[in-house]
């Protein structure tokens, strides 16, 4: 509470911070071509956007974020150093640990090495993988679905932040197949 002095008498002003409900969270779509990204900084992208940082109305105790679609995920940028990274899982069977290099789980299955790179960023608890579900992670470059056709991942207005610019595509070059390009 606030006390502000009008015209000489003292006057209450209360100040309140704003508290998105469920109601009023609005999101939307991003498409992301992966080709020739580096994986840490794409990573670090589609945490920011599923977070929804990039918001005004954002709350840390909220998933406020967009949904995004990644795409050509099987080309990604990996360093030489980084392709003997290893990945442990366990199968649940004493003696079962199971290890991958970054390489081989590349050629395998591109899209589960960018989720792990991104949940790693996320929160951990049920936040987290309430958000992790907006992703949509595809090796190739044409989805399986196109409801709507989804935002640019910048705004043209906004100037762009940190390596956004690398992201900026158009989306409609994303989603069409090359048959649709020409028409017959």
């Amino acid at each position: 509470m606030t006390t502000v002095r009008v015209g000489g008498q003292p006057s209450k002003v209360t100040m309140r911070t704003y508290q998105p409900t469920p109601a009023t969270i609005e999101r939307t779509w991003h498409v992301i071509a992966a080709e020739g990204l580096v994986l840490g900084r794409l990573a670090t992208e589609l945490a920011h956007l599923l977070r929804g940082k990039h918001k005004p109305t954002r709350a840390p105790h909220l998933d406020t974020g967009d949904h995004v679609i990644v795409g050509n995920a099987a080309k990604i940028d990996v360093s030489i150093r980084r392709a003997g990274k290893l990945y442990h899982r366990h199968t649940g069977y004493p003696g079962g640990l199971k290890t991958t290099t970054l390489a081989a789980m590349l050629e395998k299955d591109p899209e589960r090495v960018v989720k792990l790179a991104v949940k790693g960023m996320l929160p951990k608890g049920r936040l987290g993988r309430q958000m992790i579900k907006k992703l949509r992670v595809y090796p190739d470059a044409t989805p399986p679905h196109a409801a709507k056709p989804p935002a640019p991942t910048l705004a043209q207005d906004a100037a762009p932040s940190r390596q956004c610019t690398a992201f900026l595509i158009t989306a409609a070059l994303f989603l069409t197949t090359p048959t649709d390009r020409n028409p017959p």
